[in-house]
């Protein structure tokens, strides 16, 4: 056995995939306490709904709540929540779980037979039976199965939910169908509230937020927690989190990689961390966190786990561009306006996970991606999904590979086949989509160096190229400043027609970069690289480099 392996064998268990609370403390698997938030629920309020993208830990609250009001105390020993089972008033309570994601949407009937089914295995669980009438509705079914319970055990219920919204999600891009399901799903959640004095606490997960409108009109005591500051840290890890729960792994994988350890928390936190509800607090995605320290090799968990097939059909449908979102400012109550499946783009992928708030500007939110991992996926996303090309003719070249060791004119073969495989029906439908939107905003002839910009862009970021638009010199500001692993580039991009202009064009990108200083604070230690593309040919037909190669 390798030392490597004999440290391996050592480390705190990674429960990945592992929902259950009672399995993860019973076999000896990494838990990050965060009963605090529970008890805190627990002793303030009774109605509660947390909405939080997939794979965030969700089903795993839920778990933790029933273990709590189940009496469980042998799971919280040394746990924050380990004395709330010695409080006088403590009482256990029985638990009525709804788990959404298992709905079946082939049908209204099946969607209608499976969650007549949830209720009927809860009733059994807690051995009590439903009237073969009241079976015949799920609405009525779970309405008559909450009384029964709570009469039974002489307690009221705790009724947890998970995935809410889950049967919606999978019409979200047809709307005529959203709406037959939300209103079955809307008399279903409505007992909830009309059984209120057989209820003792109730918690609601769910990826999309409601409306007043929507699922919940009916339920005017639910309390949305979802973007409170007291709560926004309560899935996910803090960075205190992980550096004190995951020492030894990040000090082993540290070793391993022949680095510091407050090298590769950097590292990290680049790629999983920057995930925040409230604009203020930031945390690590879970499920990312947990995949790197087991593979122990950075890649795009979280988005490769399960990316949902609605959010290509969202980009595609909604002509999404990639680059657009960045900074973007919004109202703080932006994602309460509608139903999900007629929300904005940005209330869309904030709610999905794939847009975060980086922070407060007045009173409104500041959107961009969360971190590395969401922006290189979404960037792909974009260019293998909107422009409908096969990455066969892009990932033959690795692009990350060459500008981490500083070949640049690797990234201008990749980037030409990129233009290659595009369909010429393509072609035309962006620049007239750019020509119309460039004339509108700015009175303007077309700038046509739009759509090139925006496809290097979403290249780049696919290629976790860490990029930035327009940065700001003294004189001007340049078109892309790129860095990986220390390499800086500097990059100027002219478009013209035929091969004289677009050498004239290169050497003008070229002057542009040195007479507006775009790379004078980086003094030496940069790349300058002038392109120019030919129109005529859709590719670039000239290029300067400087240092040359």
């Amino acid at each position: 056995m390798t030392t490597q392996t004999q440290t391996q064998t050592k480390l705190p268990k990674l429960p990945i995939g592992i929902q259950t609370f009672d399995a993860i403390r019973t076999e000896g698997y990494l838990y990050v306490d965060k009963t605090r938030y529970l008890i805190d629920l627990i002793d303030s309020g009774k109605v509660y709904f947390l909405s939080r993208p997939r794979r965030f830990g969700k089903s795993l609250t839920i778990s933790t709540f029933d273990a709590l009001f189940s009496g469980k105390r042998e799971f919280f020993k040394g746990l924050y929540a380990e004395e709330f089972f010695s409080r006088p008033d403590y009482k256990v309570h029985p638990v009525v779980k709804l788990d959404m994601s298992q709905v079946i949407t082939d049908t209204i009937k099946a969607i209608r037979d499976s969650m007549t089914l949830l209720v009927k295995r809860n009733a059994e669980r807690l051995a009590v039976s439903v009237s073969d009438l009241a079976l015949k509705n799920p609405s009525t079914a779970l309405g008559e199965m909450l009384e029964s319970v709570s009469r039974k055990h002489g307690a009221p219920v705790a009724v947890l939910v998970d995935e809410y919204d889950k049967p919606v999600l999978d019409f979200v891009t047809q709307s005529e169908k959203a709406g037959e399901v939300r209103s079955i799903l809307r008399n279903f959640y409505t007992q909830i509230k009309a059984e209120d004095a057989s209820t003792r606490f109730v918690f609601v997960t769910g990826i999309s937020k409601f409306s007043k409108m929507g699922i919940f009109s009916a339920m005017n005591n639910l309390e949305d927690i979802s973007m409170d500051v007291a709560h926004s840290t309560m899935l996910g890890y803090t960075e205190e989190e992980l550096l004190a729960c995951f020492k030894e792994h990040i000090d082993s994988m540290s070793m391993e990689r022949e680095c510091g350890a407050d090298e590769l928390v950097a590292q990290i936190r680049d790629y999983y961390d920057g995930f925040s509800f409230d604009g203020q607090h930031r945390v690590y995605n879970p499920f990312s966190t947990l995949n790197f320290f087991k593979k122990r090799e950075f890649r795009n968990y979280w988005f490769e786990s399960a990316t949902p097939s609605f959010l290509a059909q969202y980009v595609k449908q909604h002509d999404l561009e990639v680059e657009s979102f960045r900074g973007r400012q919004v109202a703080e109550d932006f994602t309460s306006v509608t139903e999900i499946e007629n929300a904005s783009p940005e209330s869309f992928l904030f709610q999905s996970g794939y847009l975060t708030a980086r922070g407060r500007r007045g009173g409104n939110f500041v959107l961009d991606y969360p971190n590395m991992e969401v922006l290189s996926a979404v960037a792909k996303l974009f260019l293998y999904g909107k422009f409908e090309f096969t990455e066969a003719g892009v990932s033959a070249n690795n692009l990350e590979r060459a500008l981490e060791e500083g070949r640049v004119e690797e990234l201008i073969e990749i980037y030409n086949s990129l233009l290659a495989s595009l369909p010429y029906d393509i072609y035309e439908r962006e620049e007239r989509q750019y020509a119309e939107e460039w004339s509108v905003k700015n009175h303007a002839p077309y700038r046509a160096e739009s759509f090139y910009h925006a496809l290097l862009f979403a290249l780049l970021w696919s290629s976790r190229i860490r990029t930035n638009a327009e940065s700001h010199s003294h004189w001007g500001r340049s078109d892309i400043e790129a860095e990986k692993n220390g390499y800086r580039y500097v990059i100027e991009m002219k478009v013209a027609n035929g091969p004289k202009a677009t050498a004239k064009a290169a050497d003008d990108a070229m002057k542009q970069i040195r007479a507006k200083g775009y790379a004078d604070k980086y003094g030496t230690d940069v790349v300058l690289i002038a392109l120019a593309i030919d129109r005529t040919q859709r590719r670039i037909g000239a290029f300067r480099i400087v240092p040359e190669q």
